[in-house]
């Protein structure tokens, strides 16, 4: 409890110092993704020990501070925050807690996407423009007036219309988002470049900078737009839904979003969901997610706000480029080569969509650079959207006890029975006296032993003859071995020759506990290969394993469970794994034997009364099935529960897919 309280000060301290660069100077010192991963953490801390929580703490603040700079101005109504969603499980959450309060009534859903700018209300009187706000914390916001009026989109009379003539007479409010556009953003670092001058972070930190400019004329060089996204009219009744509103918005001179869209099922908001993330780099803007909410305004109304968070509307966040995490321990995995590459082994973080918990830190003078500790709060990001990488160490986290870590008594530690060297002009510890080739020869020898894929006349001599000669590179290199080449060296003629490479072939296809035996991990002898084959079933899921999977097999500890973290986190083994499954050798998944769903799949969509999705997912992999996401030529069973959508049981009656309701399923789960 002492560590956790001390966890919690640590964080609130540094979350204040960073809301403070962010909010008042308008100054970051990191990223929002940053931000978010350390407010996440506080969050949870919080949640898991209310005692601890204080009057004082970030998670508790309505608001921020304003720049003293601008007056302030009160806000009509309140501009809210809306609540995060990272996934359509927590989508689907928030709409059954809709149908609590709201049963019976069908709604729409508005989806549009969510600018990367800063949020403002202009103010209209009589159809001429008045006043600038921005969302400052809700209530109060900064009078920007004299810089808005410098954005050309920004109309200084409304556009009047036979349509939209009751939207001129008396208080209209246009909600809605500055942004510089990518292009814009672009063009104006390039000048900067040329004129020798810094360049600038990203578009939404330059749009809310520009806007708390004191000079005016600086605002009216940079090239902002306002996109409008939200209507105020002192009569609610006059805005009847979200479509309208956009549409209202177009008529009165505003740029509006062509993205919006509205949709009668969450089939179809995921499907549009599923759709921006893939293709947002093609917006003009850029954005990190998407808003849903109820469409109805009616409705929206009804369902009321809690805390300074309407229920009727939800914030989609697409997942983070960057995460923070704490260090727990840095392990040295020896490749191939016998070179010692450090591996820093994490907690569990979700980084561009994918679970990380580990990543190379290269060599020693990587980590002497960056200076990582075991204990410290680190950045993550995945470099080419691939690789996990740690950026840099948040130091004023640092543990007080924490140590430097250095590379020579680790490797003595964690290699006590070897001697390493790091060779001249390299940055790379290696095993002292194991050139590649020996080592490759060790391993050779023991991928085509007995336990491991028992390839006959693979033996040492043969080993020692086809590295030698060069034709073996690494394991996978067997697979291209000719019966010509062999022909030109001396220990083979024509018959042992075609022996080898058909014996070689005829092990392409492998079980997947001789296979992980073969791959020569570390304190992973050939039950542990077994147990872990049987309880991750494929390769690809002990790959993904996490620490604490690996510790829940038996006879795995500590120590095996970093070597295989290690192994797998190694870039020339990941090469090799890559460069067998391009060769078409590759371990067969372990399958559930006697299972009543053997070779049968499903899918669910909409809700089950009965159980959770992921119960039903569970017993269905009990009894030999396969659960799949998304309906496809090997679906079996297209199970359709409450609320939904048409999408997957249209796609599944063109490809003729059985599609059955949740009674049906359960009588074959009874």
């Amino acid at each position: 409890m002492q560590d956790t309280k001390k966890r919690v000060g640590e964080l609130r301290s540094i979350l204040n110092q960073y809301s403070y660069e962010y909010h008042v100077l308008d100054s970051p010192s990191v990223s929002d993704a940053i931000y978010d991963g350390l407010m996440s953490e506080l969050k949870n801390l919080e949640e898991n020990n209310p005692t601890l929580i204080t009057a004082d703490s970030p998670t508790q603040r309505v608001g921020s501070a304003l720049l003293s700079g601008f007056k302030k101005a009160e806000h009509s109504t309140r501009m809210l925050s809306l609540n995060d969603v990272f996934d359509r499980q927590e989508v689907e959450a928030w709409v059954s807690r809709i149908d609590k309060l709201l049963p019976g009534r069908k709604h729409e859903f508005s989806a549009e996407i969510k600018m990367d700018g800063l949020a403002c209300a202009l103010v209209y009187v009589d159809g001429v423009f008045e006043k600038a706000i921005t969302r400052g914390n809700g209530l109060v916001g900064e009078d920007v007036t004299s810089n808005v009026k410098t954005i050309n989109s920004v109309p200084l009379r409304l556009r009047e219309t036979p349509e939209n003539r009751q939207f001129i007479v008396g208080y209209t409010e246009i909600r809605g988002e500055i942004v510089m556009l990518k292009k814009d953003f672009e063009k104006l670092n390039k000048q900067r470049e040329k004129e020798g001058l810094p360049q600038f972070m990203n578009p939404r930190n330059l749009a809310a900078g520009t806007i708390r400019q004191l000079d005016p004329r600086l605002v009216a060089e940079r090239p902002l737009q306002f996109r409008g996204w939200d209507m105020v009219r002192q009569d609610p009744e006059e805005l009847p839904n979200y479509d309208f509103v956009y549409q209202a918005m177009r008529s009165l001179g505003f740029i509006v979003n062509e993205q919006n869209q509205i949709f009668c099922s969450i089939d179809d908001v995921m499907d549009f969901v599923d759709k921006w993330e893939h293709e947002r780099e093609g917006l003009p803007f850029n954005t990190d997610g998407l808003v849903i909410k109820v469409n109805d305004r009616k409705l929206y109304r009804e369902l009321g706000v809690v805390g300074k968070n309407p229920r009727a509307a939800v914030a989609y966040k697409y997942p983070a480029e960057q995460a923070t995490t704490v260090v727990r321990d840095i392990i040295i995995s020896i490749g191939r080569t016998g070179a010692a590459t450090p591996v820093a082994v994490f907690d569990p973080v979700v980084v561009a969509g994918t679970t990380i918990q580990h990543a190379s830190l290269h060599n020693a003078d990587e980590i002497k650079r960056k200076d990582i500790r075991v204990g410290d709060t680190v950045v993550i990001y995945k470099a080419g959207d691939i690789i996990p990488q740690v950026e840099s160490v948040i130091t004023e986290l640092r543990p007080k006890d924490s140590k430097t870590f250095v590379m020579l008594s680790e490797l003595d530690r964690q290699y006590p029975e070897l001697e390493f060297e790091r060779p001249e002009g390299e940055a790379v510890y290696r095993v002292k006296g194991a050139s590649g080739s020996i080592l490759l020869k060790k391993n050779l020898e023991h991928f085509a032993s007995r336990q491991a894929l028992d390839i006959d006349g693979l033996g040492e001599k043969n080993v020692i003859a086809l590295v030698d000669s060069g034709l073996v590179s690494d394991l996978a290199d067997i697979y291209l071995i000719t019966k010509s080449q062999l022909l030109s060296l001396e220990r083979f003629a024509e018959i042992s020759a075609r022996k080898l490479v058909d014996a070689i072939s005829a092990k392409k296809s492998i079980s997947l506990s001789r296979f992980i035996y073969g791959l020569g991990i570390r304190h992973v002898g050939a039950q542990t290969a077994i147990d872990l084959a049987n309880r991750f079933k494929n390769l690809d899921n002990l790959g993904q394993a996490t620490y604490q999977d690996l510790k829940q097999v038996e006879g795995v500890g500590e120590i095996v469970a970093e070597s295989i973290l290690g192994w797998f986190v190694d870039d020339d083994n990941q090469a090799l794994l890559s460069k067998f499954r391009q060769l078409g050798v590759w371990p067969e998944d372990v399958k559930r034997v006697g299972g009543r769903l053997s070779g049968q799949s499903f899918v669910i969509t909409g809700t089950l009364r009965s159980m959770g999705r992921d119960r039903a997912a569970e017993i269905i992999r009990e009894l030999g099935g396969t659960f799949q996401s998304s309906v496809g030529n090997s679906t079996s069973y297209l199970v359709m529960g409450e609320k939904a959508g048409n999408s997957k049981a249209e796609k599944a009656h063109k490809i003729g897919v059985k599609v059955i309701d949740e009674d049906e399923l359960l009588e074959l789960l009874s």
